[in-house]
């Protein structure tokens, strides 16, 4: 039994053992695979090996974590969040992990709890660029949501295959009828390859270019494949015989020179299962074919990775990705000048743009503007889009901002040569992180002014006409609708006058700009016209009790009397006011005299003449006349019925108060339309 017991131990220290080694060798080729960017089986094999781990090798399992974690967040897959919270819970040695949790984080739009592992990683780290940046999106991040450019952006449905990636569209030409994108759908890929081929690092079919054009409607017409760019398979010579090796070719992100003949594009192989890094290839086209396609050489070093072409509109530089030793980290953009057929004066973008993450996909427009994404600069998550404007050797730096950019990747936009319009990638919204392409393009800005025209019983006029006049040169004349209501469009960067005018009413004049305007907008704006034949009642004029010193709160009625007048400059007025019936008839008459002078003299202050204004105190002599709209308001007072004292003595307290303020007000009416012009 002893011997028995000592076997027993023997074999599962054995088995152990095994286990172990085991474990440790898939390790090993999980690490191989993600040093050579097989992400996608790398992650697969973590995953399995997590589950194998003893639970007390918390080392270990923190590698594996934070590996897997790794793969996930470069495949742009959800699950990096888990890998990344196991890696924490057991204690991985770099504090990396937090940077990388609150990216995926982030990512997901998970702003607040971003913000808790970037504040984790900038405790030990207080200067770290990347860090910053990230947590400063994050604080950012719902502000900048909520301030939309005017671009509309719609997913454009004729170019994405389903459950397929399809991304970075070039126009050919300016013409922007015809272009090419990248994309892995099948159902138009080669047809004589025996199985899809799938890509090591993706796990995905693997990418070509696809062409599409626009028909004589206008409509884009079928996907087509762009084929014969280069050889499915490559051979070598091996000791006298000839070897097969498998390749697996991956095309994309591509440009074409100006008169569209030439296309620069990204290409990426492996052979046997190894990447051997991405470069940038030519192919001429002729006869409707494109050529097989040449190596563009562009650093001497062939290790050096270089990818993501864009060819600026003179088509003597080129803009481009690499990792070439000497950047800011990660992959940086770069600029080629041609020189009699040679692109050389390689020049990095400098740290205006370059940061220590990612910066891909640019594009040079027309007029120089440089689009690219980038990772390390200040975004909603993932890749942000953004445009820089050269200024001397350096750049300014803008977020494109929503719509163009989510919490997402957002990259790879194309404008459809110089107008606002185009073409952009993202992953928004995909739970299955497939790249989709939308389309954008700025609406035309609209200005409007509308509202309505009322007479002082806030009745609608409808014989009304507007003048409006700008000072480009605008000068029209309409005729209000027939329910009051107008709406005229409006030029941008424009000063306006308008002029409204009506038979036996005063005029309105309104001055007002559409200058600064930075989305479309209308201007609300209602007019209430004068009779020129009864009394107009003042709004908002106030004394002080038992007093004829106006009250500031008066200011604004007052200067609408101003502006009227100024409106209407050959008309005189007569200014009255009136008390109600406390007091002596000689006292009320004194106040109410005393009142009108005090508003005319205020007129005067302000500029207008003299002659124009006849002061009256009418005391309580000329009470208030109901009318439709008082009734409305105050349905115990009969229309016609003259607030006298009589009446008023009939009503309770509270509806005598009412009568009695009705009563004190202030007015004008119109005494000539002539004045100053004979």
């Amino acid at each position: 039994m002893h011997l028995k017991k000592i076997l027993y131990i023997c074999i599962i220290l054995l088995a152990a053992g095994l286990q172990s080694c085991s474990i440790t060798a898939r390790i090993k080729r999980a690490d191989r695979k993600y040093q050579i960017g097989e992400y996608y089986a790398a992650a697969d094999m973590y995953r399995q090996t997590y589950r194998q781990i003893n639970s007390k090798d918390k080392s270990l399992r923190a590698h594996v974590a934070f590996q897997q974690g790794e793969c996930y967040r470069i495949l742009n897959n959800s699950k990096a969040v888990s890998a990344y919270k196991n890696a924490i819970r057991y204690n991985y040695h770099d504090s990396i992990v937090f940077v990388h949790y609150a990216q995926v984080l982030q990512y997901q739009g998970k702003y607040k709890e971003a913000i808790k592992q970037y504040d984790i990683y900038l405790e030990q780290h207080p200067t770290d660029y990347v860090a910053q940046a990230g947590k400063f999106a994050c604080i950012k991040a719902d502000e900048w949501k909520k301030t939309h450019s005017r671009y509309k952006v719609t997913p454009a449905k004729e170019f994405n295959a389903k459950r397929s990636s399809n991304y970075a569209p070039a126009f050919i030409t300016s013409s922007a009828d015809a272009l090419v994108f990248t994309s892995n759908r099948q159902e138009q890929a080669p047809t004589n390859k025996k199985k899809v081929r799938t890509s090591a690092v993706t796990g995905m079919p693997t990418f070509s270019l696809y062409s599409a054009r626009k028909n004589a409607a206008g409509k884009w017409e079928e996907i087509e494949l762009c084929e014969g760019l280069l050889p499915e398979s490559e051979e070598q010579e091996e000791e006298g015989g000839t070897q097969k090796q498998t390749t697996t070719a991956e095309i994309g992100v591509c440009c074409f020179s100006p008169d569209g003949k030439t296309m620069y594009f990204t290409y990426a192989k492996s052979i046997q299962g190894q990447d051997v890094g991405a470069k940038i290839y030519t192919s001429q086209r002729a006869s409707g074919e494109w050529s097989e396609a040449q190596e563009l050489q562009l650093f001497k070093d062939s290790s050096i990775t270089v990818g993501h072409p864009s060819i600026c509109a003179t088509g003597d530089t080129l803009y481009f990705v690499s990792d070439a030793p000497g950047g800011y980290g990660g992959k940086d953009i770069y600029m080629a000048i041609n020189n009699g057929g040679t692109w050389d004066e390689i020049t990095n973008l400098g740290p205006s743009i370059n940061t220590a993450d990612d910066e891909m996909f640019p594009h040079i427009r027309y007029d120089g503007r440089l689009y690219f994404s980038s990772r390390g600069l200040p975004g909603l998550g993932g890749l942000d889009l953004f445009y820089a404007i050269r200024q001397d050797t350096t750049y300014n730096v803008f977020n494109m901002g929503v719509p163009f950019n989510s919490s997402g990747d957002d990259f790879g936009i194309s404008f459809a040569s110089e107008d606002e319009a185009g073409f952009f990638s993202s992953n928004r919204g995909q739970k299955k992180g497939y790249d989709l392409i939308y389309a954008f393009h700025l609406p035309e800005m609209e200005v409007h002014i509308q509202g309505t025209i009322y007479n002082n019983d806030r009745q609608h006029l409808s014989d009304a006409s507007i003048r409006l006049i700008g000072n480009d040169g605008t000068n029209v004349k309409t005729q209000i609708r027939r329910d009051g209501t107008y709406r005229l469009r409006l030029n941008k960067e424009v000063q306006y006058a308008m002029l409204i005018t009506a038979r036996g009413y005063l005029n309105q004049k309104h001055i007002f700009s559409t200058e600064g305007l930075q989305d479309s907008h209308t201007y609300e704006q209602d007019f209430t016209l004068a009779p020129i034949s009864k009394p107009v009642k003042m709004e908002n004029i106030f004394f002080k009790f038992g007093s004829w010193e106006l009250t500031a709160d008066s200011e604004n009625g007052l200067n609408a009397l101003i502006k009227l007048l100024n409106d209407n400059p050959n008309i005189t007025i007569e200014l009255s006011a009136h008390t109600d019936m406390i007091g002596s008839k000689e006292a009320n008459e004194q106040l109410s005299l005393r009142r009108a002078q005090s508003v005319v003299d205020y007129l005067i202050k302000h500029g207008i003449d003299s002659k124009r204004l006849t002061p009256v105190g009418y005391g309580e002599e000329k009470p208030v006349i109901v009318d439709e709209i008082l009734h409305n308001l105050y349905p115990y007072l009969p229309i016609g019925q003259e607030l006298n004292e009589t009446f008023i003595l009939t009503l309770n307290t509270e509806q005598q108060e009412v009568c009695k303020s009705l009563n004190r007000r202030t007015e004008f009416r119109v005494l000539k339309t002539t004045y100053n012009l004979y």
